[in-house]
Order: structure tokens, then sequence, then C-alpha cells
């Protein structure tokens, strides 16, 4: 049996390198119509929700501030 020169903690990690399985693994089932459909719809809300968060957001991140936009209570003005 070969064996490693360097400290392994497990048997199997030092046995990995020669193991070769002969078995194949079976072939990927096809999706549905249905599936591709529902897959994509899903992919596009989760787009739409991104995209749409980030333009009902960008009014709120802008820094600029306008003399006009600020607010001042009427309180202060009577002091």
């Amino acid at each position: 049996m070969y064996r490693r020169d360097e400290a392994v903690p497990f048997a199997f990690v030092a046995e990995a390198d020669e193991f070769r399985s002969n078995v194949t693994p079976p072939p990927r089932e096809r999706l549905r119509p249905g599936q591709v459909v529902g897959r994509a719809l899903l992919g596009l809300t989760v787009a739409a929700g991104l995209v749409g968060s980030l333009l009902l957001g960008m009014p709120s991140l802008d820094s600029t501030d306008s003399p006009a936009r600020q607010q001042q209570s009427e309180a202060s003005d009577n002091r």
C-alpha cells in the first residue's frame, strides 16, 4: 500500500489519490417546460425586485442638499 510522507489525519484522504470509480453517474433528467418557465419567472421576479428597490431607494441615497428642500419647523421662526 502506498504511504505518504506527510501526516494525513484520515486514512481515506491518503488513499483518495489511488481510488478511481468505474461507475458512471446516471444522466441528468431534462426539465419539463413548466419547470423552465417557472424558474424563468422566478428569476425575472427577483431581478425586477432588485431594480425596483434601486429605483425607489435612489432618491433617499442622494447626498446633495438643496436649500429649497431643507425643512424648518414653524416653531423656530417665532423665536
